[in-house]
């Protein structure tokens, strides 16, 4: 008998430790491979909550669209099929149009001025605004300004874009630019070298770590940084599975991600100067001065389109303008 009591102690100190002890899994789900921009805030969110945590939390990052695209996974996100994902500004269109604000051509001038506005309470407030679709807006990190590639011809001028077809992100205002810009523009979900490279699109705009990592310059000939629109992730949570979470995971899940958007973003940073080296060392042919001024002027109106015409969409629009005066 007192054997079986001990085995029965020992069974139920086991099963304690076990509950004590049971991590808490995190999935995040991302549309990029290893060594991309998405990938490299999701790799160091997992090191530091991990770390943080001693464990209780553990992270598992499905990356490479393994998930589907970003529309799909911000789907899973609401419905906390999975709990994480740091996915693009632009498909957050089609879930909170005061999303769309960030991605408005020539918005922000440089790196710091993005920041300045994003880390700030106007940046706050729309990570806010994300809960009445069902996310936990976290924090911003970057894709990094966009620039044009295409294999037609140099563009210099908002006349060289005419007629190009441009494959563009599932995003209603990315595809008012290039209209606006006299691109045909052709949504597409990612990945898209095939694409390219059979010409059933002519060219793409995307940050320079894209062409550098997904290999653009073997199938791209002419590259334009037109820095047209500071390309930003939400990272976000799933607000059903945040809400069950206690307060100080929250934060310290909170803090992490944050701390892992500035790494990431930093990162991203410092490379730029030796990407656009390799392009242009890879045959890349660079227009890196284009006629900027021309290409403001052409999408100057879009903020009296109809995009923006709802009044919590203009009215945040108009305070971030008015910020970066």
């Amino acid at each position: 008998m007192k054997k079986l009591v001990t085995l029965l102690l020992m069974f139920s100190v086991v099963c304690f430790a076990g509950s004590v002890f049971a991590a808490t899994k995190i999935k995040v789900g991302v549309v990029t491979k290893p060594g991309s921009a998405q990938n490299i805030a999701a790799e160091k969110f997992k090191e530091l909550i991990e770390q943080r945590s001693g464990g209780s939390f553990t992270v598992k990052v499905y990356h490479s669209a393994s998930l589907g695209n970003e529309t799909e996974i911000l789907q899973q996100v609401q419905m906390n099929t999975i709990q994480m994902g740091i996915v693009t500004g632009g498909p957050f269109d089609t879930f909170n149009p005061i999303a769309r604000v960030i991605n408005y051509p020539f918005l922000f001038k440089d790196n710091a001025q993005a920041d300045e506005i994003l880390d700030g309470p106007l940046g706050k407030e729309i990570l806010k605004s994300l809960e009445s679709n069902g996310f936990k807006g976290l924090s911003f990190s970057e894709n990094g300004f966009r620039n044009l590639t295409n294999n037609k011809r140099a563009v210099k001028t908002p006349a060289d874009i005419d007629g190009l077809k441009v494959r563009v992100m599932n995003s209603a205002i990315h595809k008012a630019i290039w209209q606006a810009l006299g691109a045909n523009p052709t949504p597409m979900a990612w990945p898209i070298y095939t694409e390219l490279e059979q010409g059933v699109i002519d060219g793409q705009e995307n940050p320079l770590w894209v062409m550098e990592v997904y290999k653009f310059y073997e199938i791209q000939k002419h590259l334009s940084m037109t820095r047209h629109v500071y390309s930003y992730h939400i990272d976000v949570a799933s607000l059903k599975w945040w809400n069950t979470l206690k307060k100080a995971d929250q934060d310290m899940i909170q803090t992490a991600m944050y701390d892992a958007a500035v790494y990431q973003r930093r990162d991203n940073r410092s490379k730029d100067a030796a990407r656009l080296e390799l392009l242009k060392e890879k045959g890349m042919q660079v227009i890196e001065n284009p006629d900027v001024s021309a290409f403001r002027a052409r999408v100057a109106d879009l903020k009296d389109m109809e995009l923006y015409s709802d009044p919590a969409v203009k009215e945040m629009l108009l305070k971030i303008m008015d910020a970066v005066r």
